[in-house]
Parts: structure tokens; C-alpha cells; sequence
């Protein structure tokens, strides 16, 4: 077993036995709109939040299988958990997209957590040894726990025409505000963020068009070691195994509520031997199932991409947006049925797979991983049509 084996392997573990504590945490993570700071340092003990980081900086680099598989794990103990674990990991992964000075800085303490805003509703002006950044980006998922922001921002260029650029700068350089109410999510603390003449040094700044094509030429992580992955399929791909979580998380609760339970209003008194309970809980198992098959040859269709030092076509890249998106109407569709089997009781707060079904419903409705936009993506490539969208 290779020394990043046995890291992940320990880091596996560990978030196993945290289960049960993180999934005792979710309402009172809901009450206060943001997880709890324990849930934060019990991952971030357990290293989960150097899963993508570089090892010269102490991290552990570990396949994107693995990070998957771990975030998985997170996801299916508790939602907003989950969701906020992805985005700090994966964003973590992006920061390896920077100059090595950056990295430098950003992998500093060997753990670190990134919260990130694609959407370039922000304005990036030339200074001395660097740039001025100002703008405002809503909800950015974990930003209340995060260290670093990366932020889209357009940057005029020679002839004046505006370009996307994403720019780096610390969390508590930025101003927070209290705007995320949701009914789903509702404790990622995905709030909205405000940089008001903050300056950013040249080395924080990148080309968000050469990020998403994977062709910025100071990535440290790259070529030998496998970790060279597509920026949007590895994004889709490992949030995908959020919603796969979350799924596992409500057939789990579903099949520990149902002992001594009966059907109300049918002579039903013992649920399970209902065809119908059985019908409903086969269809789920086998939704999540699926959704782990989809995301399986994603998984192995991008590390033999990084082995080969190739990165994915055209076609794959809408594959994988359009196979990413399946996978996770899969798992919404699997706790749609669970949640609808578990009688009315189960609106009830204290009945925890009310939060799942909501969260997942919420998360589905996601721009980058809309069921209909991302089929309409695949499709187009399918059909020899351009994709139709520079997030590829």
C-alpha cells in the first residue's frame, strides 16, 4: 500500500466513526444556518480538508476516486455537511490551478478550506503589483468557515473587451452577509460576499477561460502523479457524491424507522410486508445503484485521462455534465421515494429524513447540475451540435 493509500485509508476511517456524531449534529446545524464548528474540526482532524492538497505542502493528493468516495461518506451522515466538505475540498483542488507563489501561501498550514463564486458579477482594475477587485457574488457555499474565496471577476483587456478572470483573496477580506434563508440547504451558510477595493497581488489572478480548459501552464500537481484532472468534470463528478450521500443517508433512515411500523388505514401492521413498501424500497436501492455505476466511469474515464496526461474531448466533457446530472436525479429520484413511503409523519422535524428529501430537492435545482440543462448539453454533443456553453 502506497503512503497516499494508507493517508486515505486512515482518513476513511476515521470519518466513519464520525458518523454518527455528524448526523446527530443536523437540526441544530439547521437551526443556526451553518454547521457545527465541532462537525469542522473533527473533519479537519481527521484530514479530510488535505484530501486535494499537495503533498510538498503536507497534503495527501489523493485520486479523485478516493476524494469521492470520502465525501461521500460525509454527505451520507449529514447533509449540509456534506455539501460544504465537497466544495471546500474541491475548491481546495482548484487552488492548484495557480502559480507556485500562490500555492505558497494558500496551502501554508497543510489543510485548508476555499469557498468559491464562478459567476464574474465582480470587476478586476490594474495596480501596482497586482489588481483592485470589486463586486459582490451570491451565496458561496462554506464561505463562513473558509479560508480563501475564489471569485470570478471580469478584467478589461488591450482593445477594452471585458474577460473573465478568478482572483484569490482571503475570506476575512471580504465582507459576509447574512442573506442565506433557505428551506433547503439551509445550513451550508452559503452566503453572499462583498469586496470593496480589495487588493489582489498578480499571482492570485488567473484566466477563468485557461482554468476551465485545464491549460494554465504553473500546476504543480500535474502529469506523473495523476491528479491533472478536467476543472468541470472533476467539479460535477465530486459533487455528485453529495447528492449519491445524501441518498444513502435517507435509505439508511428509512430502513432503521421502518421496524413496527404499519400503513395507516390499510391492514397493513407491519409495513415491510407490504408489495408495495417493497416495490418502493427495491426501486430506491437500485437508483442509488445506478447513480454509483454513472459516477464510477466518470471516475475512471478522468484518473486514465490525468495517467496518460491527456485531458478529455469535447464530447467527454459533455458526457460527463450530462452523465453527472443523471447520476443525481438518480439519487434525488431514490429519496423522493423513500421520503413519499414513510408516511406523514415524516414531515415532522424531529423525523430526519424530511431534511434529506429537502436538501436534495433544493441542491437538484443547482444551475451547474440542472437535470434538463445538462441533458440538453449531452445531447447537443451527441448530435454532432457545439455544447453551447464555455463550462466544459
Amino acid at each position: 500500500m502506497s503512503t497516499t493509500d494508507t493517508a486515505v485509508a486512515a482518513v476513511r476511517s476515521e470519518v466513519s466513526s464520525l458518523v454518527p456524531t455528524l448526523r446527530a449534529s443536523g437540526a441544530e446545524n439547521e437551526e443556526r444556518r451553518w454547521i457545527a464548528e465541532e462537525n469542522i474540526k473533527l473533519l479537519d482532524d481527521a484530514g479530510v480538508f488535505r484530501l486535494s492538497v499537495p503533498q510538498r505542502f503536507g497534503g495527501i493528493d489523493a485520486p479523485i476516486a478516493q476524494q469521492a468516495e470520502i465525501l461521500n461518506e460525509i454527505a451520507r451522515a449529514e447533509t449540509a455537511t456534506g455539501w460544504v466538505s465537497m466544495l471546500w475540498v474541491s475548491s481546495a483542488w482548484v487552488l492548484t490551478f495557480f502559480p507556485d507563489r500562490a500555492q505558497e501561501e494558500f496551502f501554508a498550514g497543510g489543510s485548508v478550506r476555499a469557498s468559491t463564486g464562478f459567476t464574474p458579477t465582480g470587476t478586476l482594475a490594474p495596480a501596482e503589483d497586482g489588481f483592485v477587485l470589486n463586486g459582490s457574488w451570491k451565496w458561496l457555499t462554506g464561505v463562513r468557515g473558509a479560508d480563501w474565496a475564489i471569485l470570478a471577476a471580469l478584467l478589461p483587456g488591450a482593445d477594452g473587451t471585458p474577460a473573465p478572470f478568478a482572483a484569490v483573496v482571503p475570506v476575512s477580506e471580504l465582507t459576509i452577509v447574512d442573506d442565506w434563508n433557505a428551506s433547503s440547504a439551509a445550513a451550508t451558510g452559503s452566503s453572499s460576499v462583498i469586496a470593496e477595493n480589495v487588493t489582489v497581488p498578480a499571482h492570485r489572478v488567473v484566466s477563468l477561460i485557461e482554468i476551465l480548459g485545464g491549460t494554465t501552464g504553473d500546476r504543480s500537481n500535474t502529469g506523473a502523479n495523476g491528479r491533472n484532472y478536467a476543472f468541470i468534470p472533476t467539479i460535477t463528478t465530486l459533487a455528485t457524491s453529495s447528492y449519491i450521500g445524501i441518498a444513502k443517508g435517507a435509505y439508511e433512515l428509512f430502513l432503521d424507522r421502518l421496524p413496527g411500523r404499519g400503513i395507516t388505514y390499510t391492514s397493513w401492521t407491519d409495513q415491510k410486508l407490504s408489495p408495495v413498501t417493497q416495490i418502493q424500497v427495491a426501486t430506491a436501492a437500485n437508483k442509488i445503484a445506478a447513480a454509483e455505476g454513472l459516477q464510477a466511469g466518470q471516475l475512471r474515464g478522468l484518473q486514465a485521462h490525468a495517467d496518460a496526461g491527456t485531458l478529455p474531448t469535447i464530447e467527454e466533457r459533455a458526457a460527463s455534465r450530462g452523465q453527472g446530472a443523471y447520476a443525481i436525479q438518480l439519487a434525488k429520484e431514490a429519496v423522493d421515494i423513500l421520503f413519499e413511503a414513510s408516511g406523514a409523519s415524516a414531515i415532522q422535524r424531529d423525523v430526519p429524513i424530511q431534511r434529506y428529501h429537502r436538501d436534495i430537492t433544493g441542491l437538484s435545482l443547482h444551475a451547474m447540475f440542472a437535470f434538463n440543462t445538462n441533458q440538453e448539453v449531452h445531447g447537443r454533443a451527441i448530435l454532432g451540435l457545439a455544447p453551447d456553453t464555455p463550462f466544459l
